[in-house]
């Protein structure tokens, strides 16, 4: 058991998570590489909330190393901390989204 432990080289974020401004409306992406595949227990947050795949929240990996989180269609209430987590690994950054003033 020990041996397998030694083999396997601990992972490590190679470029993390980087602070985002959008406007409303828009898509926010935040990338997170790894210095090699296989990391289990890959999680995104929003806040504090655990992320999940679907229209608005797009979860992407390439090669089991490059980790995109892409939120689409951003508001206002959206903005906070992104945080990346795989296995004891974790990177965050912040989002802001701005709104749009109309002067009339």
């Amino acid at each position: 058991l020990l041996l397998l432990c030694h083999a396997e080289e601990e992972a490590v974020i190679v470029s993390g998570l980087k602070n985002t401004d959008v406007f409303v409306g828009e898509s926010a992406t935040f990338t997170c590489e790894l210095s090699h595949p296989g990391v289990k227990n890959v999680q995104w947050w929003l806040d504090g909330s655990p992320l999940h795949n679907n229209f608005l929240t797009e979860i992407s990996e390439q090669d089991g190393m490059i980790h995109t989180l892409t939120l689409n269609d951003v508001a206002c209430h959206d903005s906070g901390t992104v945080t990346f987590r795989a296995g004891s690994l974790i990177s965050s950054a912040k989002l802001l989204v701005k709104g749009i003033l109309l002067l009339e």
